[in-house]
């Protein structure tokens, strides 16, 4: 049976089916393959799924992990119907939140309740419980997701002690991650990179499944802007892989009027995993129906009068010096696995332009993008690829029109039912696909970028955002609306925003509780960077009910000592917040100015360590992180210069100091290692 289990463990993770060998016809296994074909509704109302989910209590004040009381399995069958569950629960949260079409099944319909119970069990009063539960390190949930309590029970399935399935740590690490992407902003979680590495040598054998989890690694580094180790994690993928890429320059025309050929970039990619499917021709005419049968999200065209819709290559045989891809011919490609499309992509992800010395910049990106797009192979891919390409080409003239409309394309065929749910799934675990809101959130910022203030208002108000609603109205130069909008949640009442301040609205009972406390303290805030003359009541009021784990409170009410100079203060609000949440590199600069004001040099050359280990192209962090070192001294004393008093704007030493980052960059010892990755 522990063979069987393995295998069964193998397909989910795989997201296939496999027909030979074949599986005992029990019950884990007939789950299995229903979880597979993406039959969530069969396996989570099934008498296994409700035996299990079965609450034994009078109220629901208690955690649903206690409510529930689910007890820890003894067999490997038992182990592996609740890391089905637990699949299942997570996949049909993602179903419902990212990928679409919408969800047949409700929590409600899988949680049951004691015989005789008399507390009323609504979707509202159990999906509120579980978003207020998802809040963590002062971080709250977003409020609107829908059948939170799916991702809720994976986590109480997974945290469970399983001694029988083996890649339990690796449906942790992708919880992990979901869990991380519905949180306001990223918190430190208990990462299972060391109880992966066994899952390395089981899978070393079948790169397809090791490729996955190195890039999954690589995508929860990402998100704690780890962006070194990501990276060094993603090429690590394509060497298992054995996806052989190289970017290269290519003769060829990119305007309809060009006269001269000149050197375009490409991205040339060729795969060496095996694939079950049918491989695609790479001839334009077959490309066309390959969408079709692909039934991917449509790729709008440019339909510019100046710009070609691809580059157009003159040259096939580009010298490269007897490069292992120069049998490639660029104007047709041969199709990519999707696994290695994920890696392609992941591989963009760490971009930033404005530090052209390291990494890829924009124009870099583009061929990544094309070189998947050409080739549609997955919905979810697909989808990914086109969203990439739209925020590269969001900054052009040209091609900005283009990459709104892709994007609005993206938004509205979220909710379609042109894939099955079993292909949207199927490497969602590999890429970086936002959420429904954050990609409606993102369209809305598009919107903002291009001064539609009004569309994106509407579409902050439907996603209920408050932040960026404020930020809108204060963009129109209505602070009144802002300050009444917030006025008006914080009291309970919910109206539009033209409607608050045209008339009065009963209060509703019932609207307080639907706000957890981590969501009302992060409206206080906001309500406080509108109101400056009662700013600090409003940040300590957020931080009293927030039950002191509002990391926005203490980053506001830092932020205002430290702007009016009162350090001594700012430094006590602010190590309070690094300590809730350390990733937010801000923090962490103010506190090392304001302790540099206070000539705790100690402090804050630690605060300026932590900057440049968040973000290595920190320069200031760098810069100021010089200067303690040399105030300091080698034996770690002050050293005295009131000149350097004088050389400080608003807390940031100005003064360059290359020769001490030299030496510091050279020597390893100021937030960096001496093989250059980030020192946590």
């Amino acid at each position: 049976m522990s063979l069987d289990i393995l295998q069964i463990e193998r397909a989910i993770l795989r997201g296939k089916w496999a027909t030979s060998p074949k599986y005992n016809p029990n019950t884990s296994s007939l789950l299995a393959e229903a979880v597979i074909r993406g039959r969530f509704r069969e396996v989570l109302t099934s008498p296994s799924a409700i035996e299990l989910f079965h609450i034994k209590v009078s109220t629901l004040d208690q955690p649903l992990d206690q409510a529930l009381n689910i007890s820890a399995a003894t067999t490997g069958e038992e182990e592996l119907l609740r890391l089905t569950l637990a699949v299942a629960c997570l996949h049909a949260f993602l179903q419902v939140n990212w990928t679409g079409p919408d969800l047949d099944v409700e929590p409600l319909e899988v949680i049951s309740l004691e015989a005789g119970t008399s507390f009323p069990l609504t979707e509202d009063v159990l999906n509120g419980k579980a978003i207020s539960e998802l809040a963590y390190g002062g971080e709250p949930a977003y409020h609107l997701i829908k059948a939170a309590t799916f991702l809720r029970l994976a986590q109480i399935l997974l945290a469970l002690p399983y001694n029988y399935c083996q890649s339990i740590s690796w449906w942790r690490l992708r919880v992990n991650l979901v869990h991380q992407q519905v949180l306001d902003e990223s918190v430190p979680l208990p990462t299972p990179h060391a109880s992966i590495e066994p899952l390395k040598a089981i899978f070393s054998s079948e790169p397809d499944l090791a490729g996955r989890l190195i890039s999954e690694q690589g995508l929860l580094e990402h998100q704690f802007s780890q962006d070194r180790s990501a990276a060094e994690f993603f090429v690590q993928a394509a060497k298992i892989t054995g996806l052989k890429y190289t970017l290269t320059g290519v003769l060829g025309k990119r305007t309809r009027f060009q006269q001269t050929d000149l050197s375009q970039l490409v991205l040339l990619a060729e795969s060496h995993l095996v694939d079950d499917e049918q491989p695609l021709n790479t001839t334009s005419d077959i490309i066309i129906d390959s969408e079709a049968r692909y039934n991917v999200p449509d790729t709008l065209a440019l339909n510019d009068d100046t710009l070609l819709e691809q580059t157009e290559f003159t040259s096939s045989d580009p010298s490269r010096n007897g490069d292992q891809l120069s049998h490639i011919d660029p104007s047709s490609q041969p199709p990519l696995h999707p696994l290695d499309q994920c890696i392609l992509l992941s591989l963009c992800l760490n971009v930033k332009n404005t530090s052209p010395s390291h990494g890829l910049t924009g124009e870099q990106m583009a061929p990544y993008a094309a070189r998947v797009i050409s080739h549609p192979r997955n919905w979810s891919v697909h989808t990914m690829a086109l969203l990439l390409r739209s925020r590269l080409e969001a900054s052009r003239t040209r091609t900005a029109e283009r990459s709104t409309l892709q994007l609005q394309a993206l938004v509205d065929q979220l909710p379609t039912a042109d894939s099955t749910i079993s292909e949207r799934l199927l490497y969602f675990h590999s890429i970086p696909l936002p959420s429904k809101w954050e990609m409606e959130r993102e369209l809305a910022m598009r919107f903002l970028s291009l001064g539609v203030v009004r569309s994106a208002l509407e579409i902050f108000e439907r996603l209920e955002m408050w932040e960026e609603v404020v930020q809108c109205w204060v963009s129109l130069e209505r602070r009144d609306k802002a300050t009444a909008i917030v006025k008006d949640l914080l009291e309970g009442r919910k109206a539009e925003a033209e409607e608050v301040l045209s008339r009065g609205k009963a209060t509703s009972a019932d609207r307080r509780h639907i706000h957890d406390y981590t969501r009302e303290a992060k409206i206080w805030c906001i309500l406080g960077d509108l109101e400056p003359e009662h700013a600090v009541g409003h940040y300590k009021h957020a931080w009293t009910i927030s039950k002191e784990t509002s990391g926005r409170a203490m980053r506001s009410l830092g932020g205002y000592h430290f702007a009016r100079g009162q350090f001594v203060e700012s430094i006590s609000c602010l190590k309070r917040a690094v300590a809730i949440n350390p990733l937010v590199s801000r923090s962490w600069f103010i506190l090392g100015c304001a302790c540099m004001r206070e000539e705790q040099w100690e402090e804050a050359k630690n605060a300026f360590g932590r900057c440049v280990a968040i973000d290595e192209e920190d320069s200031e962090s760098w810069n100021n992180l010089a200067s303690m070192y040399l105030r300091m001294g080698t034996a770690g004393q002050k050293v005295d210069d009131a000149s350097s008093a004088n050389n400080q704007v608003c807390g940031r030493v100005v003064t360059a100091l290359p020769v001490v980052v030299m030496v510091m960059l050279q020597t390893g010892i100021s937030g960096q290692r001496k093989d250059g990755r980030s020192v946590r």
